[in-house]
């Protein structure tokens, strides 16, 4: 059996590969790109891309693919092979270094929000240095960001490099501040938590809900879910184990440093936690992960399902957004050390990401929001849609005390007493943990906890490293010019707290009570992705990403466009779905059951007149009138369909998806569900929830 530590970044052309196989001064210009965004020389960029080539061909590679991101939210590629022809009728095998730093992959395909149309097809991709190459299937893959003709983003990496670009310039003025020369760049570092489904292969198969939109679009709850909390944490059953085994080794070969694994809370529920690296390289992980995993499943007879609520009734999956920075220098600017109170660097980052989540909520919602979200955000697997921090007993007493200038007395750490001898006692910490939190402080880091599953985390942490680099401008503008910074910086942070601590929430999500209170605290609860949306074209949030240059207008408006379309595009699909599965199965066979019902009740009465067929006439009657119902809500959702074809403006769509298209939809569900109730398994045309969340044995 091979070790990790021999099969771990086999698969990538990373630092130690190029170390070995690049000439010293090449090797050089490529750090210096790496670690300082200098760019790389043609002459450097093709030595590079032939030592790439050999070692991808001594791999087995054939072809290479400009690997990005385009604003599907999923990964795009285009495979190229390495051979040239030669006079002789032979081929040789090359890759020049314009092949590595370009590529030209059709713009008018990819959704682009107006910024290109059919007739304006080319578009750019453009070598990403900074995260290593790798390959995948046979494929040499250069991660790349994507552009439009014009030089618009047209995909993920390029705003979330641009972010990483501003924050690092806006750190590196604080860090100043405090006297650190010798810090050169700020990183973010990211590690997404992934949850996800596993079923069998055969019961999907037979579902067209799954196999259309990602989710059950019908299913009446089963006698037995999640309510005992057995599968949390739980033994993992055999299957399971041989897939995450797989699993660790594919993800490892290319890099990603997936650590944790485990049951989740629901049946069929579990999750991925891998170690933290650079943002940018974050997400190209966490794109490789989604599409490991359904590949993975799929050789294991299963299948993968990353949407956010495949299935009602018990919780669906997220992606929880771990996020910290770093300087070069190897030090978490967010970590508070064993006396937060007397840590003003600590202390002024930690008032910066507080000022950024409270005057930028909304975009921070927006970063999360989608049709398939909308379903999981506010129930109780999930954080609600209003956006509010949790920091801890500690730290808010802390933040009280610098508040009103008052003393602040301390946390001593107490040993945890379990009452047991044989049992090692050890500290416990100051501050409990906030699973209801949308955006948790957890020790060092901050915990988003309000992303989708099947989401791109590139989108989430653009808005965060966007408006924590404003805080840190503002804060670097006032103390710059100071001529007494201590007094000036106790000032800043003073003003801070005062001015944004309605943000801060220690206590539960999920109690209706707080709807009430953040309400008074004039935060915004946007339920809904076409109620929150309007909010991504308001002055101060394109003010924002104009000022640190990581949209444009243009680009800002595109992207609203896109969210608008994929919303409607989404739910008509999922309706156009389910008005299938119910005018051409479910009624058929409710119809067919209620006329074997009749038939029974007709025999048996011929028989003999004293017969007792009440069973049979109380089915057909309420079985009747349901099947009738479901049918009057079929014709209801049908003119909904119908009816969005009226209106005009992308915005206005969204909002009638979703209170006629999307309430039809629900309605219509509410009926078949209750026929599913009543009608024999062997009659029902698709597996049950119970068939779905306990297939794999």
């Amino acid at each position: 059996m091979e070790k990790v530590s021999d099969i771990f970044g086999s698969m990538v052309f990373s630092d130690s590969v190029m170390k070995e196989r690049l000439p010293k001064e090449t090797y050089k210009q490529v750090r210096n790109t790496i670690q300082n965004g200098k760019r790389l020389d043609d002459e450097a960029a093709r030595i590079v891309a032939n030592a790439m080539k050999d070692w991808a061909i001594e791999k087995g590679a054939t072809h290479f693919t400009h690997w990005f991101q385009p604003m599907t939210g999923i990964t795009a590629e285009k495979h190229d092979s390495f051979i040239s022809p030669m006079d002789n009728g032979q081929v040789i095998m090359e890759f020049s270094g314009k092949e590595l730093v370009r590529g030209e992959p059709d713009a008018s395909s990819f959704p682009s929000g107006g910024l290109r149309a059919t007739f304006e097809a080319r578009g750019y991709t453009a070598w990403d240095p900074t995260s290593y190459a790798f390959i995948k299937d046979g494929v040499l893959c250069i991660p790349t960001a994507f552009c439009s003709y014009g030089g618009e983003a047209l995909d993920k990496k390029t705003p979330l490099l641009r972010s990483m670009e501003a924050l690092n310039r806006q750190a590196l003025r604080v860090l100043r501040l405090f006297g650190h020369t010798d810090v050169a760049s700020v990183r973010t570092t990211v590690g997404p938590e992934q949850e996800y489904f596993l079923i069998d292969k055969s019961v999907y198969n037979k579902r067209r809900d799954l196999i259309y939109t990602g989710r059950t679009l019908f299913g009446a709850k089963p006698p037995k879910g999640q309510e005992l909390d057995d599968h949390y944490f739980g033994s993992i059953k055999p299957r399971v184990a041989a897939f995450m085994k797989e699993l660790d080794q594919e993800l490892w070969k290319v890099g990603v440093l997936a650590k944790t694994e485990h049951n989740e809370v629901a049946p069929a529920q579990h999750e991925l936690a891998p170690v933290f690296t650079t943002g940018n390289i974050a997400a190209d992980h966490n794109q490789l992960t989604m599409e490991t995993m359904q590949k993975v499943a799929s050789r294991h007879g299963m299948v993968c399902l990353l949407h956010e609520k495949p299935f009602a009734g018990v919780n669906g999956s997220g992606k929880h957004n771990n996020w910290s920075l770093s300087t070069n220098t190897g030090v978490n600017l967010l970590e508070p050390g064993e006396t937060p109170a007397e840590n003003a660097q600590f202390l002024l980052f930690l008032c910066a990401v507080i000022q950024a989540v409270d005057d930028y909520q909304d975009m921070l919602r927006i970063s999360v929001a989608s049709a398939a979200n909308d379903h999981r955000l506010g129930a109780n697997e999930a954080p609600p849609a209003i956006v509010s921090m949790y920091v801890g007993t500690e730290l808010e007493e802390i933040l009280e005390a610098l508040e009103n200038d008052t003393d602040y007395a301390g946390h001593e750490k107490e040993l945890l007493k379990i009452g047991v001898h044989a049992l090692p006692r050890f500290a416990r910490d100051t501050t409990d943990r906030n699973r209801t939190s949308p955006f948790a402080f957890t020790g060092n880091k901050f915990e988003f906890r309000m992303p989708g599953s099947s989401a791109s985390i590139s989108g989430i942490n653009v808005v965060l490293n966007t408006a924590v680099a404003e805080s840190l401008c503002q804060f670097a503008d006032v103390l710059e010019g100071s001529t007494d910074f201590e007094a000036d910086l106790q000032s800043l942070i003073r003003k801070t707290i005062h001015a944004h601590k309605r943000i801060i929430f220690n206590g539960n999500g999920y109690d209706d009570a707080w709807i009430t209170e953040a309400e008074k605290r004039g935060l915004l609860n946007l339920r809904t992705t076409p109620e929150c949306l309007p909010y991504y074209l308001a002055e101060k949030n394109v003010a924002l990403f104009t000022k640190h240059r990581v949209y444009t207008r243009t680009e800002m408006e595109a992207r609203y466009e896109i969210h608008l379309e994929n919303y409607c595009k989404v739910l008509n699909i999922e309706a156009l779905t389910m008005l299938d599965m119910a005018r051409r199965d479910i009624l058929p066979a409710v119809s067919g059951y209620i006329h074997e019902l009749s038939d029974t009740a007709l025999a048996v009465h011929q028989l003999t007149t004293a017969a007792d067929c009440s069973f049979e006439q109380e089915q057909i009657a309420e079985m009747s009138g349901l099947l009738s119902d479901a049918f009057r809500k079929t014709k209801k959702l049908d003119a909904a369909l119908f009816g969005a074809k009226s209106v005009s403006g992308s915005q206005a769509l969204a909002d009638y998806y979703r209170d006629h298209v999307f309430t039809a939809m629900a309605e219509l569900r509410i009926s078949v569900d209750q026929l599913e109730t009543m009608t024999p398994s062997s009659v029902w045309p698709f597996p049950s929830y119970g068939d779905l969340l306990f297939s794999v044995k």
